[in-house]
């Protein structure tokens, strides 16, 4: 018997309505040899960290694996660009509008979007590019932390064409351990383009 391509879905997990799109696209994840492995937390409230980021297919990929699993996992993207024709398609598969005005915190934003929802789940790219940086946003650890949200960490490996599941961690009172804690668990996994220092 094949390995599955994709985990069970939890039940606390945000379902995304439809099932033709997840049907499809867990039809192309077998065409493509790409597979999710681990379990994900049964948690209505998560955000999920995603890296190595270091090209535009992990976005494609990541993209394709959450519509396979049937979960709306929603992903920050610029307000204007929803507010365009693309909203259409990109809001009912998790999209969700931020405000990147000076006056607005985004960190704010998310935090009270958890808190007027039961079940939520947080996608997030730490790095917040595809380039090569030193320290990645702390963003999503202020958000964690604020809105009392786990943080399940996710490793991009181009060379076994896998997105692995990894540890579930709860950010502290000490951001700055927190973040060498989890860098450290990305190293052995290798991106596109490169790898986490």
């Amino acid at each position: 018997m094949s390995e599955p391509i994709l985990p069970a879905v939890p039940a606390q997990a945000p379902p995304l309505n439809s099932r033709f799109w997840p049907w499809l696209m867990r039809s192309l994840l077998r065409l493509s040899g790409w597979r999710l492995l681990g379990q994900l937390p049964d948690v209505p409230k998560l955000i999920l960290i995603g890296a190595p980021h270091s090209s535009y297919w992990d976005g494609v990929w990541g993209l394709i694996m959450k519509i396979g699993l049937g979960i709306n996992i929603n992903i920050m993207i610029k307000r204007e660009v929803l507010d365009g024709p693309l909203g259409i398609i990109l809001r009912p598969i998790g999209m969700i509008p931020i405000n990147r005005s000076a006056a607005l915190n985004v960190v704010g934003q998310m935090v009270k979007r958890f808190e007027e929802h039961e079940r939520m789940w947080l996608g997030i790219t730490p790095e917040g590019t595809r380039k090569h940086v030193k320290h990645w946003k702390s963003g999503f650890l202020r958000i964690a932390h604020e809105a009392n949200v786990p943080i399940q960490t996710l490793f991009i490996d181009y060379p076994s064409k896998t997105f692995t599941l990894g540890p579930v961690v709860h950010a502290s009172d000490d951001p700055d351990a927190d973040m060498s804690t989890i860098r450290a668990l990305f190293r052995p996994y290798r991106g596109r383009h490169r790898n986490t220092e």
